[in-house]
C-alpha cells in the first residue's frame, strides 16, 4: 500500500504519462485538487491508495482541470464603457 505522499506522486506521474502534461502542470493540478480537499479521504483511509484508484483520480483531476475557470471573457472593445470614448493607454 502506498503512503499518502507516494499516492500523490503516482497520480502526478500518471497525469504526465497519460495526458502528456509537463511535470510542472501535473504537479499544479494535483496541488489544486489537494487544496480543494479532493484527497482528504485518501489521507484518512489508506485502503483508498491503490493503483486503480490513482488511475481513476488522475483521469478525474485531468477532466476537472479547467472547469473551475468558468468562461473566457469576450474581447473588450477599445472604448470606455461609461463614456464611449477610447480608453487611455
Amino acid at each position: 500500500m502506498m503512503t499518502y505522499e507516494e499516492y500523490l506522486d503516482e497520480v502526478t506521474t500518471l497525469m504526465t504519462e497519460k495526458f502528456d502534461l509537463s511535470d510542472e502542470d501535473a504537479i499544479k493540478h494535483v496541488m489544486r485538487a489537494q487544496a480543494a480537499d479532493f484527497f482528504t479521504l485518501h489521507d484518512d483511509i489508506p485502503s483508498m491508495r491503490t493503483q486503480e484508484r490513482a488511475e481513476q483520480d488522475a483521469q478525474t483531476i485531468y477532466d476537472q482541470r479547467n472547469k473551475s475557470r468558468g468562461h473566457t471573457p469576450s474581447a473588450r472593445s477599445g472604448k470606455n464603457i461609461k463614456s464611449g470614448k477610447p480608453r487611455k493607454a
